[in-house]
């Protein structure tokens, strides 16, 4: 079996030089490894408590790597005044726009920073298409009032009537109406697809029925 194993391994090499392609590190599955220079949006986790002075979106930014992190208003207590700060949304959920060559030395400074890993796979990490991030992240920040939603949170009564926004930031955008009893605001409902779910506020002269 083992002898098996490193025929395969020398096999894919051989295909490699003979494709004229540029040969990779292989894995310990004998697969040839990604391009570790390549920036991709990566979804990962902070475990470090709420309230830290400085949480992993802090410390990530602080080390000149773009991240994204829902945030909502969240009102606190300082030196006996009350005073309204953004907070995330999801303490556990981030996500980092860097390479696997930058990003895992910082990884590794910090061990509440963490990938979050594929199911069945030997440590790939989750990565969201970067055309996918753009088009959730130009959406929730075009409003202030936007309100987030997990995955398991969005049942179908909530999608609403398929629309397209003519005119206004979120114009070209297509999407449905969200549907939540006792709201009287139009949301668009936009999604990253087993991650997060976005209500975003639109004027209803820039709806169109589809």
């Amino acid at each position: 079996m083992f002898l098996y194993y490193r025929f395969n391994c020398l096999i894919t090499r051989l295909i490699i030089i003979l494709a004229g392609l540029a040969v990779l590190p292989l894995t310990e599955r004998g697969e040839p490894m990604k391009d570790l220079t390549q920036k991709q949006w990566f979804v990962m986790r902070d475990l470090k408590r709420v309230n830290a002075k400085l949480p992993a979106y802090k410390f990530l930014s602080n080390n000149d790597v773009t991240v994204f992190v829902p945030t909502k208003w969240n009102v606190v207590i300082k030196k006996g005044k009350r005073e309204r700060i953004t907070v995330p949304v999801l303490q556990d959920l981030l996500f980092v726009y860097d390479s696997r060559q930058h990003l895992d030395p910082l990884v590794a400074k910090m061990p509440t920073l963490q990938y979050r890993w594929l199911r069945n796979t030997y440590r790939e990490p989750m990565v969201v298409p970067q055309a996918d991030m753009n088009h959730f992240m130009q959406a929730v920040k075009a409003f202030k009032s936007t309100q987030y939603y997990l995955p398991e949170e969005i049942t179908p009564q909530m999608y609403g009537k398929k629309i397209s926004i003519i005119g206004g930031p979120l114009n070209g955008y297509q999407g449905y109406l969200l549907s939540v009893r006792g709201s009287k605001v139009k949301r668009l409902l936009v999604e990253l697809k087993g991650y997060l779910a976005a209500g975003v506020e639109v004027n209803p002269e820039y709806i169109q029925f589809v």
